[in-house]
């Protein structure tokens, strides 16, 4: 049998080689990441808190791009049909496990048309009043609430986003009513907060603390289960008032679903090194941020649980969609 020459043997090994290959490398152009929110609230700070370092992994400009409306749908579904590259992301909240409660039916299936890379960071959201309101703690808000059944407002980032689920849990356990005021993002409903259109706001930590820092609103609580490093002075719901009361949201990334395997452990170990650096890890506590960094497996089982977790509070509090 007549042995392959040399020359055809190298042949072999470089088509070998080459099928092994991405057809192209990742990522090739700037890589855009999705918010679907206005600017100034909790996910945009937390992204372009990470930009530069992310940028630096991936050798790529990161674009951030604000969709905001209909409670965060018209930007995910704007990412659940990109084309799955990698080369389009979409940073959202806890509100993504909430919708599906919420909406008979979604222009998208959070489980099967979107890729989870990482559990960025869990935050507790922080409460925070106007200034004018009479009340100093978490106490004096459940006490002027029960004298005034149905005239204390609240905002949220929307209805049933996870600050509505935040505040109604609360609402449910003190027994008290409060009017729902749902806003488009945090910015908007800060701004609206600070100008005295409503009197209370479960918010995010990166959009309210520094207005709490300046005086412009006052801090009562925090909702996680222990104090925030960013704000070590400002109790839990649970410790001034509220026993038991706790609620933590996080910040995830997603990629469209069909995204190459390589491209998402690609994408994930990018984001945990970014996690890793200190400067962003001290950004990172200062706005009330906790990194995680979770696999993208972890993240789908915390995904999946979140969504039957959050039914439940839908349900027990009615919530219905605009």
């Amino acid at each position: 049998m007549r042995q392959p020459g040399f020359s055809t043997l190298l042949i072999v090994i470089a088509g070998v080689m080459a099928a092994l290959q991405p057809a192209h490398a990742f990522p090739e152009r700037p890589v855009r990441v999705v918010v679907p929110f206005p600017p100034g609230g909790g996910a945009d700070v937390t992204i372009r808190i990470m930009s530069d370092a992310l940028r630096a992994q991936l050798g790529q400009p990161i674009v951030v791009e604000n969709r905001a409306g209909a409670s965060t749908i018209i930007g995910t579904d704007l990412v659940a049909k990109a084309r799955p590259d990698g080369h389009t992301l979409l940073i959202v909240t806890s509100t993504f496990a909430i919708n599906p409660s919420l909406h008979a039916t979604l222009p998208y299936d959070p489980l099967k048309d979107l890729a989870p890379i990482t559990l960025v960071a869990l935050t507790p959201y922080i409460v925070v009043v106007h200034p004018s309101l009479p009340v100093k703690n978490i106490k004096d808000l459940i006490a002027l609430a029960k004298s005034k059944p149905g005239e204390l407002n609240y905002a949220s980032v929307g209805n049933g986003s996870s600050t509505h689920l935040a505040t109604e849990m609360f609402a449910s356990r003190a027994g008290v009513k409060m009017v729902h005021v749902p806003y488009k993002g945090s910015a908007p409903a800060v701004t609206d907060l600070i100008g005295g259109h409503v009197t209370t706001y479960f918010g995010s930590m990166p959009g309210s603390l520094p207005q709490a820092r300046a005086g412009k609103l006052r801090a009562l609580a925090v909702t996680g289960a222990s104090r925030a490093a960013a704000a070590p002075d400002v109790p839990t719901v649970a410790e001034s008032g509220l026993p038991g009361y706790e609620f933590t949201a996080w910040y995830g990334l997603f990629a469209p679903s069909g995204t190459a395997p390589g491209i998402i452990d690609q994408l994930h170990n990018a984001v945990t090194k970014v996690l890793d650096r200190g400067d962003v890890r001290e950004r990172f506590s200062a706005e009330g941020n906790q990194p995680s960094g979770e696999t993208p497996q972890q993240f789908a089982a915390t995904v999946k649980a979140d969504i039957a977790k959050y039914a439940k509070i839908v349900k027990d509090a009615q919530i219905r969609p605009d």
